[in-house]
């Protein structure tokens, strides 16, 4: 028989530690649940080594062997502080899952960390998994290993797991977990997929405006020079021979001025001002704007809905969001709606003040606290506005490639016609001269 350690739930969630022997590590488990406590941890006790006996006798004529040095243990990456950074989502969502799915299984905690570390290819998440094992192993909590990680656990996975230990369903807050990552990965690459084509237009546009500015017209400006003998260039011929040759002059200073206005765009962004400026703009734009709102609208409520369901408390709850909405606007929005709540009233008339939240979401909001139901229809409002959210994609798209089909086609026949016109002049003179 052996002695096991663990740390365990009741059914109120209020934590249990004490000791427990069994034959192996299930039957210790088996033991724990059967009276009534729902583990979280739990570490064989290791038995103080024995005195030392004496050694053996060596045989007459033969030298004693030397003791087998024990075997090497493997090395865990360990990486510099330096090259530490975020998990891609990807991994991280696919742990969770898998996770949960172990767990649910009903294979222990411990086990399925140690099953999961085994097949991770991410130098990163080894790390961390290796130290939630060794912290779980000498007495902690998973949510508590969990902060010691925050790069790739934020506050809302932790007080989820938090949560899910406490109520003895970690299973299914992981599942709930994986789900949430899932959907916000769904609707970040849609945005992102959806700015790949503008970004691959103004790109071919500033190249090919570039390439003519810098490499053509300064070969069409020798041959005016040399046909009209010095006439004077139609308008918009001149302005474009002098743009032309203020590129080829000015070039180091026009990257410069490019790269002082990124830096300085950088640096009033870090400032809470900046920082609070650039949210709004969001916020107002003309085309980019709805897609901005309607994805705050989306990612608060289902957040918010994620965290209430698992069962964190509700100003707890709009901390976190709050922290991890990446819009100011928003955020001081929840904070008004934070003290509202704390002081004993409802959500509904702060966030109406709050240009960010439409009055459809407001009155979705109300109905749910008046009916219990808050986390149920914040999860509604969420997937509603996904959809919102693949519709304004969908309308920014096509309203952004046309509009720089244009603009591209402007800036090259702009260019194309200023060439054009000398041209008429020297056909015509040519054409006179001949006859």
């Amino acid at each position: 028989m052996a002695t096991f350690q663990y740390i365990a739930k009741d059914a109120a969630g209020n934590e249990t530690r004490g000791q427990i022997e069994a034959g192996d590590r299930s039957s210790a488990i088996a033991a724990v649940r059967a009276q009534g406590l729902f583990p979280t941890a739990l570490g064989e006790v290791k038995s103080a080594p024995a005195a030392s006996a004496p050694a053996p006798k060596a045989k007459k004529g033969k030298a004693p062997k030397p003791a087998a040095k024990p075997a090497a243990k493997s090395k865990d990456i360990k990486l510099p502080s330096w090259m530490r950074g975020k998990v891609k989502t990807k991994v991280l969502t696919q742990f969770t899952r898998q996770l949960a799915t172990l767990v649910n299984a009903g294979l222990p905690l411990m086990r399925g960390i140690d099953v999961l570390k085994r097949q991770m290819k991410d130098p990163q998440m080894v790390e961390a998994l290796n130290g939630i094992s060794e912290n779980i192993a000498a007495g902690g909590t998973f949510s508590e290993s969990l902060t010691q990680y925050p790069k790739i656990f934020d506050k809302l996975y932790v007080n989820m797991v938090k949560a899910g230990e406490a109520g003895g369903v970690l299973e299914v807050v992981l599942g709930r977990l994986a789900e949430f990552a899932e959907k916000s990965e769904k609707i970040a690459n849609k945005v992102k997929g959806a700015m790949i084509y503008p970004i691959v237009v103004l790109v071919a546009a500033v190249g090919i405006t570039g390439f003519l500015l810098v490499a053509v017209i300064p070969k069409f400006k020798q041959v005016f020079n040399d046909m009209l003998g010095g006439k004077a260039l139609p308008a918009i011929t001149q302005y474009v021979m002098d743009a032309s040759e203020f590129v080829q002059h000015n070039g180091l200073l026009i990257v410069a001025i490019i790269a002082a206005i990124v830096v300085a765009k950088k640096i009033f962004g870090k400032t809470e001002v900046g920082a609070y400026f650039y949210d709004v703009c969001q916020l107002k734009a003309p085309v980019i704007g709805t897609l901005a709102q309607r994805t705050a609208v989306s990612r608060v409520t289902r957040t918010l809905g994620t965290l209430l369901s698992s069962g964190v408390p509700i100003l707890q709850s709009l901390v976190i969001v709050r922290d991890t909405t990446g819009n100011r606007v928003v955020s001081k929005a929840l904070q008004d709606v934070h003290d509202a709540v704390k002081e004993g009233e409802g959500m509904t008339q702060p966030l109406s003040q709050c240009s960010v939240f439409p009055p459809m979401v407001v009155s979705m909001v109300e109905v749910g606290e008046e009916t219990g139901a808050l986390a149920d229809m914040l999860t509604r409002i969420a997937n509603t506005y996904d959809d919102e959210v693949d519709n304004a994609v969908a309308g920014m798209t096509a309203a952004i490639e046309p509009a720089l089909i244009i603009v591209l086609a402007l800036v090259v026949g702009t260019i194309v016609t200023a060439m054009f016109l000398p041209m008429i002049d020297i056909i015509s003179s040519v054409s006179g001269a001949g006859a």
